[in-house]
């Protein structure tokens, strides 16, 4: 099984083209992965993909039927999923930093993140099914699915795979900077969140393409 590293109003620029992913290994039998993001409206902080390979054989009793969107799951049973997840599932993370997102723009970042996901995983799969209207550039077939993380388990598996990564990032973060609550909001531009940026500024975590974060920046000139 490989065991991921769970710690690895927006301006949009014209976008360089992205990195393209190489994956040397065929797959030796047909697969699907799953993969979804996190983190493409927040303030700070990185935004996050997944790619899941589930194999339901493989899967202790009942774990199939407790996958869901993670946005519908509270923290402590995304936490008790994933943790399964890795014990008896394929998967691999992909992250795009701030300085890519301000680079990429967030798409291209999204779609980078994605990429990194698929190639972490170290095998070609046969088929990627990807949550919402758009994917990046891969090499095998892949397939868009609008409302994925609530249908597909895959998808809804990559989706908590995700959400769990980078909420335990972003509380690590919070430790390196206090006081905006993002142990809480997960960088999110919640009104907590809002008054830290106008109270203590600007860092080098926020994503100054974004609007809340350009206001901050210009009201402090």
């Amino acid at each position: 099984m490989l065991l991921a590293n769970w710690n690895n109003g927006h301006v949009m620029r014209a976008m360089p083209p992205l990195p393209s992913p190489s994956l040397q290994e065929p797959c030796a039998l047909p697969t699907i992965a799953g993969v979804d993001e996190v983190g493409r409206g927040p303030l700070a902080g990185p935004v996050v993909a997944a790619a899941v390979l589930l194999e339901p054989r493989d899967m202790p009793l009942g774990l199939m039927d407790r996958i869901a969107d993670s946005k519908t799951l509270n923290m402590g049973q995304r936490t008790e999923i994933a943790a399964a997840l890795q014990g008896c599932c394929v998967f691999a993370l992909g992250w795009a930093d701030v300085a890519e997102i301000e680079t990429w723009n967030i798409l291209g970042a999204t779609h980078l993140a994605m990429a990194r996901a698929i190639k972490a995983l170290g095998t070609v799969p046969g088929r990627v099914l990807i949550d919402g209207n758009s994917a990046p550039a891969l090499p095998c077939p892949c397939e868009c699915i609008v409302g994925g993380d609530a249908s597909v388990p895959a998808i809804a598996a990559a989706s908590i795979v995700a959400k769990v990564a980078r909420d335990r990032h972003m509380e690590v973060l919070a430790e390196s900077c206090p006081g905006y609550g993002w142990e809480r909001n997960r960088g999110y531009g919640t009104p907590e969140h809002l008054d830290a940026l106008r109270r203590l500024g600007v860092n080098e975590h926020h994503r100054r393409s974004f609007k809340p974060v350009r206001e901050a920046l210009a009201a402090s000139r």
